[in-house]
């Protein structure tokens, strides 16, 4: 039984990889053909435990756990308080997210590019988070998925049409993103993570490229902007009701 659920298992994963599947960082979002590197410039991804300030690895008392149970509030985004943006793995956010937050918020923005040494040190960012009068860090990270099949006429979608090619390729491409927030004084930290955004657009071999950065560039923008206004509908929300 053991054999055959691995070779179903493989069979899929196989069948994954023909139908062109991928999944690449929006820190790292241009296109590639299958097989292909991706930028020299990405370094990968912060630590989500180093970001927040724990330790994967190391040993945790019950009275630790007890103790930030009892401490704990939750979180408040004021609209117009100042908070520090990071996109794990660039070194600027992306431009629709830092426009879609500026909108609530006084944003600076702070390099997501992590260390040489590993992701991040969680004191060091809420410390130079204090320095620049943030109240809280929002720290994102995204995925990018995507899935191409082939359409049927694909022998003979080479033809010129009128000027240009028949499409020879659909690529649906699907968005995933979730954020922490950690306020600055405390430390404490609440996660989110919106509902995944998809679009589907179909091609032809010159014009592969530019389809695929269009839908990544519109789920991004659309992406970016449900996020926040989820954000401020949950966060900045408590702060008046305090």
């Amino acid at each position: 039984m053991k054999n055959r659920t691995a070779v179903f298992w493989a069979s899929i994963f196989l069948a994954l990889l023909a139908a062109g599947c991928g999944v690449r960082s929006i820190s790292d979002s241009g296109y590639r053909r299958p097989g292909e590197p991706g930028s020299a410039f990405y370094k990968g991804e912060l630590n989500e435990f180093e970001v927040i300030g724990l330790n994967q690895d190391a040993a945790v008392a019950e009275g630790e756990i007890r103790r930030a149970l009892e401490s704990r509030t939750r979180l408040v985004m004021r609209k117009g308080s100042r908070i520090m943006l990071i996109q794990s793995g660039a070194m600027i956010p992306d431009e629709p997210m830092s426009a879609a937050l500026g909108k609530y918020y006084d944003v600076a923005v702070f390099s997501g590019v992590p260390a040489k040494s590993g992701g991040a040190n969680a004191s060091a960012l809420r410390l130079a988070a204090a320095k620049a009068g943030c109240q809280t860090i929002m720290v994102y990270w995204g995925l990018l998925e995507t899935a191409q099949k082939e359409h049927g006429g694909k022998i003979i979608s080479w033809l010129p049409i009128f000027g240009g090619v028949l499409p020879d390729e659909s690529q649906e491409m699907r968005l995933r993103l979730k954020t922490a927030l950690i306020d600055v004084r405390s430390g404490q930290w609440e996660s989110y993570a919106p509902e995944p955004f998809q679009v589907r657009a179909s091609s032809a071999r010159f014009t592969r490229e530019a389809s695929d950065q269009a839908q990544v560039a519109f789920l991004k923008t659309k992406g970016y902007e449900a996020m926040v206004e989820d954000i401020v509908r949950i966060y900045a929300a408590r702060g008046r009701s305090d």
